[in-house]
Parts: C-alpha cells; structure tokens; sequence
C-alpha cells in the first residue's frame, strides 16, 4: 500500500470546464493506479488567472507568457495550494521561480489540430473569404500558408464560449484542440483533423503537466502516473522553445514523437504573414533528446536568426485578416 504524508492535497486550477475536466483525469488515474485507497485526499480550488479575466485582447497583447498559470503559481509558493494542474502548452519554458517544478508529466493525447464548419466543409473546401476563428498567431500563419483567400478573425474565450460564437455565425469555421474536444466529450462537433504535416502542433499540446513544489516530495507520489515518454516529448519540445527564445505565442510548431527507442521531432516556423522559414525533422535515440534539442536549436538559429525570432514573438499588426 501507498504511504502518505499528506493528510489532503489542495489543488489549484482554472474556473473552465476544460480545466476542470483535466483535473478529474489526473485525479481519476492517480486513484485507480493505488487502488482507490488514497481518493479522498484532493480538493480543488479554481483560480481566477490573467488570461481568464481579459478575454478581449489579444495574449501578446498583455503580457504572453505565463497568462493561464501565473495566479497559480503565485498561490502554490505562498503555500495557499499544493500543486496546479495546467495544460502544459500554457506553461513557460523558464519557470518564474526555482523552487516550482513539474512533478508529474501526464500520458499525452492526440496533439492535432481540428476544423469545426458551420457548413461541413473542410478547410481546403471552404469558400474564398470564410471566416475563420483563432487565437494563436501559429494557427493564424499555418492557415495563410496554405489558404490566403480565407479571412482571420480573433477568436478569444474557453472552449463553450468559441463553438457558441461559430453556432451564432460570427464565425464561418474555428480552428480547436482535439485533446480538448474529447476531454469536453465533444468530439462529435469536428469537421476535419487538420493534417500534423501542414498543421503541426504547438509544443506540448495535448499534455497536462501537475505544477508544484520542489522539494515536497509529489514526484515520487506522483510517480505511479508519471509517463515516462511523455516527459522526455515534451522536455525536448520545451527545450527547443527555449534555446531560441520563442514560446506558445510566436508561430512556431514543434511536436516529438516516439516509437520504441526513436524520438523524432519536427519543427516548423512562419512568418506572419503564412510564408514558411524554415521547416526540419530530426531523429536519434531519446534518452539523447538533449543533443538532438541543441542540434536542432542551433540549426534554426542559424537559418532563421534569433532577431527575426524575436521580431515573430508579437504581432505588430491587427490580428484580423480581411481576403
């Protein structure tokens, strides 16, 4: 039988029910992985945070980085929560504080993109000046490189508020998680998967990461849950964000997959405007994903230039496309 020293674990997370429904996930599997011994220890606390409260503008807009988490962190360091559940795109890559740690790295879901349309179509059917909903600037660009004749409206909210605002057509067609759709159990509302190699995901989306301190010992709680290849993905998509300075706001993609021993990871960058900078796909063992990181890293530095990365991190212009 698990040993515990904690009487109860307070955990902190967003008020959306994707939020919360990520949190039942993590719950449910750490039951089940001890046999439901421990199931009355965890409460929730919901987190009213920076990216909840502005819905209006865009994220790079005020502040980028850290919007959905840092209200939780703020709470777990002052010892008011134990640890925060988070999508992990979400998470910066350098952390605000040393003492915060990701102690459990969840088995990740499908990371594609989807297409919900009022009328069926798939991105390439749509017709010329369809309206599309997004909040990412990567998603912005990846639909500019391949359909310029589309229009690109800014979509901000949770994931009910979006499919109310496409139902009430504001919006000819949106652009969503898969992983968040099948957690909300509404899978049923997509139109197409967007196909990885033209829509690549964002780094480590579809993967929830439990937040917390380090030296509470929650990693080896924890552990019965930790999912080894999910970890080492999303460390190397991590790792690449920031050797070239870029996070979940900049349009890059990057996404590593594992068969066996095997990591490959491809990456691609954009410029606002949808043309591609530079595109590549790396292989090697993973338990070497740290050299394959910084082989990668240093090569888009090199074809791309930190400036110019830099320069993509926020958009100088409105975020609407009119074609």
């Amino acid at each position: 039988m698990l040993m515990t020293k904690f009487d109860k674990i307070l955990i902190g997370i967003r008020k959306s029910e994707l939020s919360k429904a990520q949190t039942n996930i993590f719950v449910n599997e750490f039951n089940v992985s001890n046999d439901n011994k421990l199931n009355q220890i965890f409460q929730i606390e919901t987190v009213e945070t920076t990216g909840d409260i502005n819905k209006e503008h865009r994220l790079d807009q005020i502040g980028g980085k850290g919007l959905f988490v840092k209200e939780i962190e703020e709470k777990i360091l002052k010892g008011e929560i134990d640890i925060g559940v988070h999508s992990l795109k979400d998470l910066p890559t350098t952390t605000s504080n040393e003492k915060l740690k990701i102690v459990c790295w969840m088995k990740r879901s499908d990371a594609r993109d989807v297409l919900i349309s009022n009328s069926g179509k798939d991105i390439f059917s749509l017709p010329p000046k369809s309206i599309i909903g997004t909040s990412s600037i990567r998603r912005r660009s990846q639909i500019l490189n391949v359909r310029k004749d589309l229009s690109i409206k800014l979509l901000r909210g949770n994931v009910d508020t979006r499919i109310k605002k496409l139902k009430n057509e504001e919006y000819d067609a949106i652009i969503l998680s898969l992983a968040g759709l099948q957690r909300l159990k509404l899978q049923h509302l997509i139109t197409q998967i967007l196909d990885p190699d033209i829509f690549l995901p964002a780094a480590c989306q579809g993967a929830i990461g439990i937040q917390g301190l380090s030296d509470r010992g929650f990693e080896e709680f924890f552990s019965n849950i930790n999912h080894e290849d999910s970890q080492l993905s999303c460390s190397s998509e991590r790792e690449i964000l920031k050797i070239i300075n870029a996070n979940c706001n900049s349009p890059v993609s990057v996404f590593s997959k594992i068969r066996g021993d095997e990591m490959l990871i491809s990456f691609q960058i954009y410029d606002h405007d949808g043309t591609e900078l530079f595109k590549k796909n790396i292989s090697g063992n993973k338990n070497n994903y740290v050299n394959l990181t910084k082989e990668l890293g240093t090569e888009i530095l090199t074809k791309v230039g930190q400036k110019k990365i830099n320069e993509l991190d926020k958009l100088n212009y409105d975020f609407d496309y009119q074609a």
